[in-house]
């Protein structure tokens, strides 16, 4: 109610020409008061009415202006009042930190002093920023959690960390029960538990990412089964009207089953698509929580919640997303186009033909990567090395399937698609759809690589080498470790050493696969991209006497 009386105090000694309190104020003879230079301003502009600008009474000569000593002192006391009052926001509610200083009604805490510890309103607070031994003090965002930061045992705040418990403990802690444990300070516990938050964030978002382009995936695939289907329909349509009332009988009942089946088939991805929908939300949650867990300057807050929100449920879709060619109902179409030039009896006899090839229709996915080497070589390609693109010291044989990095110059002839300080050689073979290949390698060490044909050939930076640019994908091999390389970034892997690597493309899908070849086939390292051109095979030798040989498989 005092707050209340304020406001109306203020409200009457405001001026009604400049809206703000009175300044200098002056009453005229019909009782109304302004700021002298507010109603001198008027006077100068109205001055032949002689009126008051509020309640418009007119004078037969221009009022005295004097100043009304009591308003000013009215005002005056106003404007210490309102200084001195603290706003309603500023005092601390049911849901807010309340300072632990302040007396009577508490004003709200704007820091929290993980040291002290105790919550400390702009006022109270003043002490840490000026006293030398409290500058040193840890200040967080106001926190009712502090309590929690207190050892129960030796009432010490806990700044430390047992690694064999998992738990905050305070110094006098690490002398007792948990002497001979290994122990870390908090700080130090919560920049490793950091680094595993932001790694898992990473998985996260990559995760919504490959998601993100299943969906687009799988509603261009709706599009695709739409436009086909209806271009079935329709092509279907007007050769059945060619032919007599059977045909025509036919016709429906091609169309009739051409939509169920489209209908089906729609109804199977859109059904997966939304189930990818709900993992994507779900994981923009999860990683919205470890965003606001990573901010929590409280480190012992930090730790006790980190467990709970950093576990990451298992993906309820697995496998990627693979795209069958786009044809659908064509075959539908073929086989009522071959049918048209029948007799009405063929027609009968060919029907069932008709029928049974719309439903063997199989829209959703390609069939996914094989599982065995014998299913790899199904689709082995022979491959051979383009002479025109190989660095001058690598010296080409076995029909040009096999090159070693030589100490001397092999004289080729000048070419504008030749390696000119890279150590590299491309296919000669551009590579679409589904292909397999396997490479030999002896030596220190070769890249085996995939790469679009305009990566650029001639000079020594990034955009020549393969894996260094967005241009290539490699697979660094040596004696003792296996590297991927994507634009310049690296990625250590870890398999079964191996003188033979096996390549899988599936290049409508967008996947590259690399595989450790021995007696078992090993998968080292999968992509899951969109391939914008065809792709040629790649291999980069990384010191003398290194040989790679495009294997012929059988």
């Amino acid at each position: 109610m005092a707050q209340k009386g304020v406001q109306l105090d203020r409200e009457t000694l405001c001026c009604s020409i400049c809206l703000d309190l009175l300044k200098d104020p002056v009453t005229i003879p019909c009782g109304h008061s302004y700021c002298m230079n507010c109603i001198k301003r008027f006077c100068n502009e109205d001055w032949k009415i002689h009126s008051c600008p509020q309640c418009r009474k007119t004078f037969t000569r221009r009022p005295v202006l004097e100043k009304n000593t009591i308003l000013a002192v009215l005002v005056e006391q106003l404007k210490t009042g309102l200084q001195a009052a603290p706003a309603d926001h500023c005092y601390a509610g049911p849901e807010d930190v309340a300072c632990d200083v302040c007396t009577g009604r508490k004003l709200k805490a704007t820091k929290s002093c993980l040291s002290c510890p105790a919550s400390y309103c702009e006022k109270h607070l003043q002490p840490h920023y000026d006293a030398a031994p409290l500058k040193k003090h840890k200040l967080v965002a106001p926190s009712k959690k502090l309590q929690e930061n207190i050892c129960s045992r030796h009432d010490e705040v806990m700044k430390i960390f047992c690694r064999t418990d998992q738990q905050s403990i305070c110094y006098r802690c690490t002398m007792d029960e948990h002497k001979g444990h290994e122990t870390v300070p908090a700080a130090a516990e919560r920049t490793e538990k950091q680094k595993e938050l932001e790694v898992r964030r990473l998985n996260i978002q990559q995760r919504i990412q490959d998601r993100e382009k299943d969906v687009k995936l799988l509603q261009q695939e709706v599009e695709a089964i739409n436009g086909s289907a209806d271009k079935a329909v329709e092509d279907s349509e007007k050769m059945f009207t060619e032919l007599i009332r059977l045909i025509q009988k036919r016709s429906s009942d091609v169309k009739q089953q051409v939509r169920s089946q489209q209908e089906t088939e729609v109804s199977r991805v859109k059904e997966l698509q939304e189930k990818l929908e709900q993992e994507i939300a779900e994981l923009k949650r999860k990683d919205a929580e470890l965003e606001q867990l990573s901010h929590t300057e409280d480190h012992n807050q930090f730790l006790h919640n980190y467990p709970s929100l950093s576990a990451l449920s298992e993906s309820t879709h697995s496998s990627s997303i693979n795209i069958g060619p786009l044809r659908y109902f064509e075959d539908v179409t073929a086989a009522v186009s071959e049918t048209r030039d029948k007799l009405q009896d063929i027609l009968r006899e060919e029907w069932t033909n008709i029928s049974l090839t719309v439903t063997e229709v199989d829209v959703l996915l390609s069939p996914s990567e094989p599982k065995t080497r014998a299913g790899f070589l199904q689709y082995s390609r022979e491959i051979t090395l383009d002479p025109n693109t190989a660095y001058r010291y690598l010296l080409l044989s076995e029909g040009n399937r096999e090159a070693a990095l030589m100490e001397q110059h092999q004289f080729q002839s000048d070419h504008p698609d030749r390696f000119t300080e890279w150590c590299q050689v491309l296919s000669r073979e551009s590579l679409t759809g589904r292909c397999y290949w396997e490479v030999e390698w002896s030596g220190e060490g070769v890249n085996v690589a995939v790469a679009y044909k305009d990566i650029r050939r001639a000079g020594s930076s990034n955009e020549c080498g393969f894996g260094f640019n967005d241009k290539s994908w490699s697979l660094c091999c040596e004696t003792n470790s296996y590297i991927f390389f994507y634009n310049k970034v690296q990625t250590v892997l870890s398999g079964p050493r191996s003188s033979r690597v096996g390549v899988y493309l599936d290049h409508r899908a967008g996947i590259l696969s690399f595989y450790s070849v021995s007696e078992t086939m090993t998968l080292l390292h999968r992509v899951q991209t969109t391939f914008t051109q065809p792709l040629y095979a790649g291999i980069c030798y990384l010191d003398y006497g290194a040989t790679a040989d495009l294997v012929k498989v059988k």
